[in-house]
């Protein structure tokens, strides 16, 4: 997937649509972060219809723009920035985030001293300093029943719920954990040489998931795997790192769209099952699951549609709409 001369430490590649003032903020934020390291800055822009191509090539001129004619989705618009790649480790980091000093140093580092470690989480925070559950276990049953659903509502301390998001834990240290977000997702080179990029089946939401799941199950190569010795696991590590810590704004661009995006979500969980959970899932259990999904999708856009006349009889929605077009 990767081409080229490996030139820089680290290739950071920022998916961008129609987020012009995130992106700004984030780009400055990475060039003020007074970084040990050489890195690289790629913006992929997902046919915006903002001003964010003209913004960079303005005010970052040091930034590699590449746009694509159309919005690839996730997967496919990260996956444009592999072959421009030069750097040994690459960061897929949102454009609705804000990197603190010294974090991509941080996560070289670690990456240098831990070489079986395929893909690192920094720690994300939300706009008030507040932790996000950036990294979690697997999904199961247990958690599509009770995650976001009217059963979590109702038993909001479910351990189904608890045990996804890790919140028995309280995050503060290193720790080998199952996947982590794609808002902020460090790769080494090696592994994506290895097992390729996001899977673009996925158009939106899962491939994250899908993409540690292939690094958690991909051996690690037989040179390193010599010079780590006899002790050493079979396979890549995937590692939460507090110690580098990322500001996320949580769907600034997914939230123009909630209808798609709660498609393409529920659209994800079922691609994802599919591939990596249908051939161990009993016969008499397999037909229930996109059932599920399509009521839990189905649940949701109803939620939207009362919650937009609900705001539209206040008198909130008109105000709402100017509010978010002025971004």
């Amino acid at each position: 997937m990767t081409s080229g001369k490996v030139s820089c430490d680290l290739s950071v590649i920022i998916l961008n649509w129609n987020t012009c003032e995130l992106l700004q903020a984030c780009l400055q934020s990475l060039f003020e972060a007074s970084e040990t390291i050489s890195f690289e800055v790629i913006v992929v822009d997902n046919a915006s219809e903002d001003e964010s191509r003209q913004m960079v090539t303005h005010h970052f001129p040091q930034v590699r723009l590449l746009v694509n004619p159309r919005n690839l989705g996730f997967g496919a618009g990260n996956n444009a920035a592999l072959p421009h790649a030069r750097g040994r480790y690459l960061l897929f980091l949102n454009s609705d985030t804000l990197v603190t000093k010294g974090s991509l140093s941080a996560l070289v580092r670690f990456a240098d001293e831990h070489p079986d470690v395929g893909i690192v989480g920094p720690k994300l925070l939300n706009a008030d300093g507040t932790l996000q559950y950036s990294c979690r276990r697997y999904p199961n049953l247990g958690a599509g029943l009770f995650r976001n659903t009217l059963l979590g509502r109702l038993f909001p301390n479910n351990r189904y719920a608890t045990d996804y998001l890790m919140k028995d834990w309280d995050h503060a240290t290193v720790r080998d954990v199952d996947w982590v977000s794609g808002a902020a997702l460090f790769i080494r080179r090696e592994l994506i040489e290895q097992i390729g990029g996001f899977d673009e089946d996925f158009y939106m939401y899962c491939e994250d998931v899908d993409l540690c799941w292939r690094a958690t199950h991909a051996p690690l190569p037989d040179p390193l795997r010599s010079v780590l010795g006899k002790g050493a696991q079979a396979n890549w590590r995937v590692v939460y790192f507090p110690e580098a810590v990322i500001y996320h704004y949580i769907g600034k661009s997914s939230d123009k769209v909630p209808t798609r995006m709660t498609y393409e979500f529920h659209r994800s969980q079922y691609l994802f099952y599919k591939k990596h959970y249908r051939a161990s899932t009993p016969i008499w259990l397999r037909p229930l699951i996109p059932l599920g999904i399509m009521l839990r999708a189905v649940g949701t856009m109803l939620k939207f549609r009362r919650d937009y006349w609900i705001r539209k009889l206040r008198g909130q929605e008109k105000g709402r709409r100017r509010k978010g077009s002025s971004r």
